[in-house]
């Protein structure tokens, strides 16, 4: 594990993507079972796409994967998830520390409004404790990855939340890599964004995913098509937890799905 005191320098170079492994998770919101047992295998350097129809827990699901599901009143939780072989859920291990390594990027953009863009991009640096050398370069690094850098490599000093919102989307992608983390989850991150700020960040994840683990939530099937090579489709029936019905290569998935749920769904017949 890293020390929150390690250096950033130290990161640039980071070992292979890691491996996420959910088993048997189970989740509550006090008395109500919102998740019944999902395993789900999200494999290094790959984007994972979980697609189904609202409410059947896939953002829950999503916050389980770095602890945020914690953070909820009355939430509960059973099973194992398991990054690089070790449970997240440890007591031994530090919840900020999972959550450097794991990052999230949520369906609405949220940049520190009075920070600048520089500020925006190192403030995950300061919240995790890390120490930067060179934070003009981490900061150049992470807003090229994010696809944002020659936007705004002439502001940098400029407010982030006086960007668009595509650009918000991405300073927020940038702000979570600058600290490499091996996983980035994405919660609908482009379902209020318009088709050409959609594309950058559909770009954006082709681009990092040879570098990090992504687990994406979204609603656009075509979207889920283009951009993952796994999915895992979650349905809930009246009164009953959500689940996963299929989940495999992404190709197979939308094309000869085992189950005729998935074919209904990822045909438009329902949801």
């Amino acid at each position: 594990m890293t020390s929150l005191n390690t250096d950033i320098n130290e990161l640039v170079d980071p070992a292979p993507a890691g491996g996420l492994t959910a088993k048997d998770v189970s989740c509550w919101f006090g008395e109500r079972k919102v998740l019944e047992r999902v395993s789900l295998e999200m494999r290094p350097r790959t984007v994972t796409a979980l697609i189904g129809p609202s409410g059947c827990g896939k953002s829950t699901f999503l916050r389980t994967l770095n602890r945020m599901h914690e953070l909820i009143p009355g939430a509960q939780l059973g099973g194992q998830v398991l990054l690089d072989g070790e449970d997240i859920y440890n007591p031994e291990v530090r919840a900020t520390e999972t959550r450097r390594r794991i990052g999230m990027v949520f369906q609405k953009p949220n940049p520190f409004p009075a920070m600048s863009i520089r500020e925006n991009v190192l403030s995950g640096l300061k919240l995790s404790g890390l120490k930067a050398d060179d934070p003009d370069s981490i900061v150049e690094k992470a807003l090229t990855r994010a696809g944002l850098w020659k936007e705004v490599s002439d502001r940098l000093d400029s407010a982030g939340g006086a960007l668009s919102g595509g650009q918000q989307q991405r300073l927020c992608i940038a702000r979570s890599l600058a600290v490499e983390p091996e996983v980035l989850l994405m919660d609908e991150p482009c379902s209020a964004l318009d088709p050409t700020s959609t594309l950058r960040i559909e770009d954006t994840i082709a681009e990092i995913s040879d570098r990090v683990t992504v687990v994406i939530v979204t609603h656009n099937m075509q979207q889920a098509q283009r951009v993952s090579q796994q999915c895992a489709f979650f349905l809930a029936a009246e009164n009953k937890p959500g689940h996963i019905v299929e989940a495999g290569p992404t190709s197979t998935i939308f094309t000869r799905p085992s189950d005729p749920r998935t074919e209904d769904y990822v045909n438009g017949r329902f949801g």
